[in-house]
C-alpha cells in the first residue's frame, strides 16, 4: 500500500533511481532462498506426483490463459506465446506454501512435494518460451520506420515544443509555421509521425512523460510547451516533468471542460483551453455574425467572456490551492511532537 502511494506522488522519479540498483540483487536474493528449499530427496521420493502435477497446472493454466486471451480479441500465436508462459507457476506461489506450511495448514511433506513442483514447472519456463517460439510463429514484421528513430537535433533553438501531432495538434503546428514560430512537436502514435515526417513536418516521436525526451526536444530552451492530447493522466504527469525541469516556462494546456481546466491551473499551467467553453464561443459567434450583428462588436464580445471564464479558472483554482495548503497547515500544527 505503502508502495502504491509513493507510486502516485511526485517523488516516484526519485524512488526508481534510488531501488533500481538493489532490485536485481533483492530478486536474485529472493529465488535463491527459494531454490536452496528444494529437497531433491522429496522429488526423488515423489517424482511420479511432482510429474503429475506439473503437467496438469501447465494444462489448466495454458488453457484458460489461452482462452481468455482468444476471449479479448488477441490472435492465435499470440494466445499461444502467452499461454506458454502464464501456464507454470509464479514466485507468489512460493509466499503462500511457505505461510501454509508455518501456519500448518499444510503437514511439511505435502507442503514441499507443491515447493518443489512449483519450482520445477518454473524451471521450465524457457523450454516452455522456445517451445512455444517454434509452435506459434509470429509473421514477419513490418521493418520500422527510420522516420521514427529521428531526434532533434542537440543544438535545436525551438521556441515552443507542441505535445500531440492528432487534429488539434496539426493545426497548432500548421498556425505556429504561419507566423513564423520555430518549433517542434512530438507524438508517442507512430503511423501520424511517419505521416507527418513524409510531409516535412517536424514530428518526432517519443512518450513526453519521459523527461530525457523532452530534454532532447529542448525543453530547457524553449519559451512555451503547447499541450494538445485529450488523455487527463498523460497531462498531468507531463506538466509535473517540466515544471520540475523549467518552472518558468509558460505551458497551454487542452482541457475537457471547466473542471479540467481548473485542475490544469492548480498544477500548475499558464492557460488552460476547456473544449466545451470554447466550442460555445465559436457557436455564439457564428450564430450572432449569421442573424445580422456586426462581426467586429462579436468578436470583442467573445473575447471578453472568454477572458471571464479564464479569470473565474484561474480564480477558483488558486483558492481551492491556498484551501489546500491552509489545511494542511492546520494539519501539521495539530500534530503532536515526538
Amino acid at each position: 500500500v505503502a508502495g502504491l502511494l509513493l507510486a502516485e506522488s511526485e517523488y516516484r522519479k526519485l524512488i526508481e533511481a534510488t531501488i533500481v540498483p538493489v532490485k536485481g540483487l533483492l530478486l536474485g536474493v529472493f529465488f535463491f532462498t527459494v531454490g536452496a528449499g528444494l529437497k531433491l530427496d522429496v522429488v526423488h521420493s515423489h517424482g511420479l506426483e511432482i510429474f503429475a502435477g506439473v503437467i496438469i497446472i501447465l494444462a489448466v493454466k495454458g488453457v484458460i490463459a489461452a482462452g481468455l486471451m482468444r476471449a479479448f480479441g488477441f490472435k492465435g500465436p499470440i494466445a499461444g506465446r502467452t499461454a506458454a508462459l502464464i501456464a507454470p507457476c509464479g514466485e507468489f506461489a512460493f509466499i503462500v506454501l511457505s505461510l501454509a506450511i508455518f501456519n500448518g495448514v499444510l503437514d511439511r511433506e505435502t507442503g514441499a512435494v507443491l515447493l518443489a513442483l512449483a519450482s520445477l514447472s518454473m524451471i521450465l519456463i524457457p523450454l516452455l518460451d522456445k517451445f512455444a517460439q517454434r509452435l506459434f510463429p509470429l509473421p514477419l514484421a513490418k521493418p520500422a520506420d527510420p522516420a521514427l528513430a529521428v531526434m532533434p537535433a542537440a543544438n535545436e533553438e525551438a521556441t515552443a515544443i507542441v505535445i500531440g501531432h492528432g487534429r488539434v495538434g496539426a493545426l497548432v503546428s500548421t498556425m505556429l509555421d504561419v507566423h513564423g514560430i520555430r518549433h517542434v512537436v512530438t507524438e508517442k502514435r507512430a503511423d501520424l509521425v511517419s505521416e507527418a515526417r513524409a510531409d516535412g513536418r517536424p514530428v518526432y516521436y517519443g512518450d513526453a512523460t519521459n523527461a530525457n525526451f523532452l530534454m532532447h526536444c529542448g525543453v530547457a530552451r524553449a519559451k512555451a510547451v503547447i499541450l494538445t492530447i485529450h488523455d487527463w493522466a498523460a497531462t498531468d504527469a507531463i506538466v509535473a516533468e517540466i515544471r520540475a525541469a523549467r518552472p518558468d516556462v509558460t505551458i497551454v494546456a487542452r482541457a475537457r471542460d471547466a473542471d479540467h481546466a481548473k485542475h490544469l491551473y492548480e498544477i500548475g499551467v499558464s492557460d488552460a483551453v476547456p473544449e466545451t467553453i470554447e466550442a460555445s464561443l465559436q457557436l455564439t459567434e457564428a450564430a450572432l455574425v449569421d442573424l445580422g450583428v456586426p462581426a467586429g462588436p462579436v468578436i470583442a464580445s467573445i473575447h471578453e467572456k472568454r477572458d471571464e471564464f479564464r479569470k473565474a479558472l484561474q480564480t477558483a483554482a488558486g483558492q481551492a490551492g491556498r484551501q489546500e495548503s491552509r489545511g494542511l497547515r492546520a494539519k501539521s500544527a495539530t500534530k503532536k511532537p515526538g
